[in-house]
């Protein structure tokens, strides 16, 4: 049986190990040192000491069931030791503590006064042996009383320590829990912040730029056309660079059109609605535009039956929603699977989109929402940017997990009970 390591558990002697042996070992010393001794009690306490390791490095003893036969077998050798050292009279009475000692640090209490009752009719069951032939001393009655009693008194004892110790490991267990999602929910915040600080320093600057590229626009575009109205049908050349003109600035009209979407103040239509019922619309828009890979991306929803209708801007949601599950599908060229799900916790609505395409680098993870920031080649870079902002107006959050080769996970946290807009 191997550790955790791969290791013989008996490979390295630890400090508690040594302790053990040394103090059974002086045990022995002593007990060799007696007019009348045998060899069994050094057997016995070698066997002890052994056992008594053993239950520290071996993963059975561990166990409800491990932990039951190691006292047994510790009670079976301590009756044999006190035994074969004038029984009731022994020294060795005491080595009745360690199957109690086991079981307070195993069992529980209930574990703990049956093992001690245990070890209580294990010693006193001497007094069987030498009832015809011995008489107990005036006093003898309340001295093996008191012994007997040692027994449950230590194992009630350790067991309260124990349970004790167990309580505050717990609970610091939990704290540092607490403390994790704590200092990652801080970075999620910090990275929104930030976020959210550059959105609002490049809408300004998008607003601006597109205001002042839309008038010359509109001039070329006029121009184009009065170009291509005037040229004679002869001159293809001259129409077909005024129809070109044309094309270029309608497509550069557009993406000055998504510079102001970006940039203006959303107005959120808030009513109740079923998010359900907007994931599903969304899902349906990307189904019908998978085209080639409608065989090879397969698709599955978990909708938690928890999340209720609650008041957002339903086509505005539905446009994130859209554009997350949309890259999650760019992103498997070769196929894949992309999985929707939602869970209702904390008073959040969380909604994960996750899909096991290429994945996003490390170093992209917090520029995605970036405006401007993209990797496709006919990428602007405003969609992620955009769909960072209708979530954030909706008090919401979005966050991002990724790992390259394996797949991405979007989560969009949305408040049930958000402020009207």
């Amino acid at each position: 049986m191997l550790n955790k390591r791969g290791q013989w558990p008996w490979t390295r002697l630890r400090s508690i190990d040594l302790l053990w042996l040394l103090v059974l070992a002086a045990l022995g010393a002593l007990a060799s040192t007696l007019p009348r001794h045998t060899p069994f009690e050094f057997v016995a306490l070698g066997a002890m000491a052994l056992l008594q390791i053993a239950e520290l490095r071996f993963p059975f003893f561990q166990q409800r069931r491990g932990a039951l036969a190691a006292i047994a077998i510790k009670l079976a050798l301590a009756w044999l030791l006190v035994w074969e050292t004038e029984g009731i009279e022994s020294s060795y009475f005491l080595i009745f503590l360690l199957p109690v000692v086991s079981a307070a640090s195993t069992l529980g209490l209930i574990g703990t006064l049956v093992t001690a009752l245990a070890a209580s009719v294990a010693y006193l069951s001497f007094l069987a042996l030498v009832w015809d032939r011995y008489e107990l001393a005036a006093g003898g009655q309340r001295e093996l009383g008191i012994r007997v009693l040692f027994y449950f008194i230590t194992g009630i004892l350790l067991n309260y320590f124990v349970t004790e110790s167990r309580l505050h490991a717990a609970r610091y267990r939990t704290v540092a829990e607490d403390l994790a999602v704590a200092n990652r929910e801080l970075g999620e915040a910090q990275a929104q912040l930030r976020r959210s600080e550059r959105l609002a320093a490049l809408g300004q600057l998008s607003a601006g730029l597109a205001h002042e590229l839309r008038n010359p626009l509109g001039a070329i575009r006029a121009s184009a056309e009065m170009l291509g109205k005037t040229v004679s049908p002869e001159n293809e050349i001259a129409r077909e660079m005024s129809g070109l003109i044309t094309r270029e600035v309608d497509r550069t009209n557009a993406l000055v059109t998504r510079f102001l979407e970006f940039a203006r103040p959303l107005r959120l239509q808030r009513a109740s609605h079923d998010l359900h019922e907007v994931l599903d619309r969304a899902l349906g828009d990307v189904r019908r535009g998978l085209g080639d890979q409608a065989n090879s991306v397969r698709i599955e929803t978990a909708y938690s039956p928890q999340v209720v209708p609650f008041r957002f801007d339903a086509e505005l949601l539905e446009r994130v929603f859209y554009n997350l599950l949309h890259n999650g599908v760019q992103a498997m060229p070769a196929g894949g699977l992309l999985r929707l799900s939602t869970q209702a916790r904390n008073g959040l609505v969380e909604t994960e989109i996750t899909d096991t395409g290429t994945g996003i680098p490390e170093e992209n993870l917090e520029s995605i929402f970036n405006p401007f920031f993209t990797t496709k080649p006919d990428g602007v870079g405003l969609g992620l940017a955009i769909v960072s902002k209708i979530v954030d107006d909706h008090g919401g959050r979005i966050s991002v997990s990724s790992e390259v080769g394996r797949g991405t996970t979007f989560r969009v946290s949305l408040p049930v009970a958000g402020p009207d807009s």
